[in-house]
């Protein structure tokens, strides 16, 4: 569904989403890295684990919310990806870490 435009000058950096290795271009959103690289699901809703993905692009619709780094509800459209960050799938509601 999503295409990249070609760009050759554009910096590559890699990031893992559900421990699988991507890669992605510096200044995407996790959103958009996660849009082209094929994956259209980032999340599970609380109530009946229906899956999500990104819909807005813009912070609105809270559909795109991921764990990022080990910390959930992260809206995904919202946060500039950084190399080697660690993206998960938040499957339902956020649960509290212990320190």
């Amino acid at each position: 569904m999503f295409r990249r435009l070609p760009d050759f000058q554009a910096e590559t950096i890699r990031f893992s989403f559900d421990g699988a290795s991507l890669t992605a271009r510096r200044g995407d959103t996790v959103a958009a890295a996660l849009l082209a690289n094929g994956i259209a699901t980032c999340r599970a809703t609380p109530a009946k684990g229906t899956a999500r993905g990104p819909y807005c692009l813009m912070g609105v619709c809270f559909e795109c919310l991921v764990v990022i780094d080990g910390t959930g509800n992260r809206q995904g459209c919202l946060v500039a990806l950084e190399d080697g960050m660690r993206v998960e799938t938040q499957a339902g509601a956020r649960r509290a870490v212990a320190p």
